[in-house]
């Protein structure tokens, strides 16, 4: 009876282990990241009256007769079952969703505790802390390779107080477009007039006659056939037919004819806008010395013949012959010059307009001091390579008083001259220049490379050239000026993303996370900390959401893992079996009452 009045006082003292274990469980219902304990209960050693007999001779084996003696708590285990996340309207909560632990220090890095409860907050000196004080471990942004490097050691996450970013220069442009190869076009720019030049000063500028387009952005097809002698053209006489020529096209400069062949029915071959002006302004001058051809602002071929000479009659037709076919358009554009036109007038014959196809796209980019300066490139169609891609050109142009280097003087903030070809399957063939040679001469650093990414050559993945509208898919560059920090969000690897005024958003650190082998292990060391134990592992340290850590929520806690319906209900269990250990140590005395009473 004595061992099982100890039975019964070992069953009271686990008993009150156990409800001091749901007591801490209901306690904490409401502390964020706690993990609730369990109480696990195992027999003490057992008293052996008899040991067990092996079967032998006819009889048979005998048990052991072993009586217990009471029961105490064999450990108290931690659950790390996930709790509930609940979002909050704090941008600096944290939550896990899988394994793992945040690390926090409270002496620099050199003692570790881990944490699941992310309530952390920036004092006033920067550091990204919890509510005990200590600061979150992880990564620290390096700003000389501006990046963050989770393979070095982890540290303090500090993010000094009015933080600012420097302005950075524009290093590249990228750019991605379509620059139209078909032959209706939507965008369209006026040829060349007489009085423009190729940056050089010298030589008029002229367009490619062979693809060009008339005012409602319809090509002539000017091109010879293929194996064909010469291209299309038109009759134009300015002596009411007396003399009248034959202006066709050719895609060979060489076979570009001058000095203009006036005899009747001779045939000019011409190749640009120039060479056609030229030739139009000979014919006309055989007949009146004060004819003159330009080709004004529009596009248009414009007749005069102010001065002292004769009367002008002009007409143009269409040539058909075994060379080639009519091209009504371009017959139409040059036909409006027909009419007459006297000696000693103001008034003027204007053919309809001739256009390129262009397309426009500009960019803001940024110097040393951060100020903005626009970019802009001007690409205009300009013939067919010999695969039979088109062939561009491209001007750069920055507002003054900004140059770039190669530019001509008085216009240096142009760069003329840039060309970009295509294959016949509308991918990049070749572009240059690579790129410029900035300077804004508004004090900041001069001489500023700015490279253009125009695309893989024979990819598509830049500037291509098919047959549709030429349009701006996306532009951009790497630089930004200089901005205050105005706020910080977490992402799901735990990386702190600093939003600056300048728009400019990248990150600055970034938590880190441990794993154990065995969580269990863990010891509790209050206020919602756990430390190492020498049966947890080591901690094995590194990114959110890698390794078989969790990924990290923001704007989020983890709540206690304890449910209340299965702790209340574990207090009625324990309070039942204090109840009946009791029991045990009334019955074992009553019977040693009546062992006493036998005397008497």
């Amino acid at each position: 009876m004595m061992r099982s009045l100890w039975a019964g006082v070992s069953g009271l003292q686990s008993h009150q282990v156990a409800m001091d274990v749901e007591g801490n469980n209901i306690a904490n219902v409401n502390t964020n990241g706690f993990k609730y304990s369990r109480a696990n209960f195992a027999d003490l050693l057992s008293q052996t009256s008899k040991i067990a007999t092996a079967p032998q001779g006819g009889l048979g084996g005998k048990n052991p007769m072993q009586i217990g003696l009471g029961t105490s708590i064999q450990n108290v285990s931690h659950i790390f079952s996930q709790g509930s996340v609940q979002n909050t309207d704090k941008n600096t909560d944290v939550a896990i969703q899988g394994d793992g632990f945040f690390i926090v220090s409270g002496d620099g890095g050199k003692t570790q505790k881990f944490t699941r409860a992310g309530d952390f907050k920036f004092d006033a000196n920067g550091n990204f802390v919890d509510n005990n004080g200590y600061i979150v471990q992880g990564w620290v942004r390096d700003t000389d390779t501006n990046l963050i490097d989770s393979t070095a050691p982890i540290q303090d996450i500090n993010i000094p107080p009015g933080l600012t970013t420097p302005a950075n220069a524009t290093t590249f442009i990228q750019l991605k477009a379509n620059l139209n190869s078909g032959d209706t076009i939507v965008n369209k720019a006026p040829t060349y007039p007489l009085d423009s030049t190729d940056g050089l000063g010298v030589n008029e500028k002229s367009d490619d006659m062979g693809v060009l387009f008339n005012g409602n952005g319809e090509a002539f097809n000017l091109q010879p056939p293929v194996g064909g002698v010469g291209g299309q053209g038109v009759r134009v006489s300015f002596d009411n037919g007396t003399t009248t020529v034959l202006f066709r096209y050719t895609n060979d400069p060489a076979q570009v004819t001058n000095p203009t062949n006036l005899a009747d029915g001779s045939t000019n071959y011409f190749r640009t806008t120039e060479d056609l002006r030229r030739q139009l302004q000979d014919l006309a001058q055989a007949q009146s010395a004060a004819a003159q051809v330009t080709v004004n602002d529009q596009g248009k071929f414009q007749l005069s013949n102010n001065g002292a000479g004769s009367d002008l009659t002009i007409s143009v037709s269409s040539i058909v012959d075994a060379n080639t076919q009519e091209n009504p358009l371009f017959t139409q554009a040059i036909g409006s010059l027909a009419g007459l036109l006297p000696a000693n007038t103001t008034s003027v014959k204007l053919s309809q307009p001739i256009t390129a196809a262009v397309h426009s796209s500009s960019i803001d980019v940024f110097d040393s001091l951060g100020t903005k300066h626009t970019v802009r490139f001007d690409f205009r169609k300009t013939g067919f390579t010999a695969t039979g891609g088109t062939s561009w050109t491209y001007v750069v142009s920055v507002p003054q008083p900004g140059t770039i280097a190669g530019a001509i003087a008085p216009n240096e903030n142009i760069l003329e001259g840039g060309t970009i070809d295509f294959n016949s399957d509308g991918s990049l063939a070749q572009y240059n220049p690579p790129g410029i040679t900035y300077t804004a001469n508004n004090g900041s650093a001069p001489n500023q490379q700015i490279d253009f990414k125009f695309g893989t050559i024979n990819g598509f993945d830049g500037i291509t050239s098919y047959d549709s509208e030429s349009s701006t898919a996306g532009i951009s560059q790497d630089g930004f000026p200089g901005g205050d920090l105005v706020g910080i969000r977490i992402d799901q690897s735990g990386t702190l993303i600093g939003s600056f005024s300048n728009g400019r958003s990248f990150g600055l650190a970034q938590i880190a996370m441990a794993k154990f082998a065995n969580n269990e292990g863990l010891m509790s060391d209050g206020g919602n900390i756990f430390i190492q134990s020498a049966n947890s592992g080591d901690p094995i340290i590194g990114k959110a959401n890698s390794g078989g850590r969790g990924f990290i929520n923001s704007s989020s806690l983890e709540m206690s893992n304890v449910d209340l319906s299965r702790s209340l209900t574990q207090l009625i269990v324990v309070q039942r079996g204090y109840q009946a250990n009791s029991k045990t140590i009334t019955t074992s005395d009553q019977m040693l009452q009546t062992l006493l009473q036998l005397k008497q």
